[in-house]
């Protein structure tokens, strides 16, 4: 449960904060139910962030913990 509520709170974050769109979103969660791995990574490696988003998210990801 914790973590579905994490997941929760970085998606809005992703959305509301950087402005990612629900379509790049979309594409980011089919990845990764296919290919488990970190969701800021494949937001990256489809080019749906930039490095400066990335540096962000993980940022925000240290101070969520």
């Amino acid at each position: 449960m914790m973590a579905s509520t994490h997941l929760t709170k970085l998606i809005r974050f992703l959305k509301e904060d950087l402005s990612i769109s629900t379509a790049s979103m979309d594409i980011a969660l089919r990845q990764v139910e296919e290919n488990p791995g970190p969701l800021p990574m494949i937001l990256w490696q489809y080019g749906l962030v930039t490095i400066e988003q990335l540096n962000q998210i993980y940022d925000w990801l240290d101070k969520a913990s």
